[in-house]
């Protein structure tokens, strides 16, 4: 694990090894806050990250990650018909004290409790996705495979 790493992306870095994938997690000189700034900043298409949301399950006030691709919108109500899981908005207070990352920074995993895990199949349709790494600067690279086996997330159409 490189020392250069901030804390967070070192947190997400150990997750990645104790777990055995060998993704490395890159901390860049720009910011990957927005899908379309990671996309900028790492030299690939928007659609191709896989952007972590953080959403409130409203009945048991649990978190919920929802990884969509970059250029998709997450539709809630599709989530709700598919899942009976009603959501409602997370704020940066609820998602850093009950997922352990500022909004913008916010990986597939490496959490600080169990999330239940969304995953956009559009992601599917390519060969490298990009995710977060625990902070705005901070990103790895992995397989869509392999998203579905560290998440351990259900794919799910959740596409507006």
């Amino acid at each position: 694990m490189s020392k250069s790493l901030s804390a967070s992306a070192q947190r997400v870095q150990l997750f990645l090894q104790e777990n055995g994938f060998a993704m490395e997690v890159k901390e860049l000189p720009d910011s990957t806050r927005t899908a379309k700034e990671a996309a900028d900043a790492i030299g690939c298409s928007v659609p191709q990250i896989a952007k972590s949301l953080v959403f409130k399950d409203a009945d048991l006030d649990k978190p919920v990650l929802i990884v969509a691709s970059g250029s998709n919108r997450v539709d809630t109500k599709k989530i709700e018909q598919a899942t009976g899981i009603r959501l409602s908005k997370a704020d940066g207070d609820f998602v850093k004290k009950r997922v352990g990352y500022a909004i913008g920074g916010v990986p597939p995993v490496g959490h600080t409790e169990k999330v239940t895990t969304f995953l956009d199949p559009d992601l599917k349709e390519f060969e490298t996705i990009w995710a977060a790494a625990g902070t705005p600067f901070a990103v790895f690279s992995l397989k869509p495979d392999d998203l579905e086996r560290l998440t351990g997330g259900t794919f799910l159409d959740l596409a507006e």
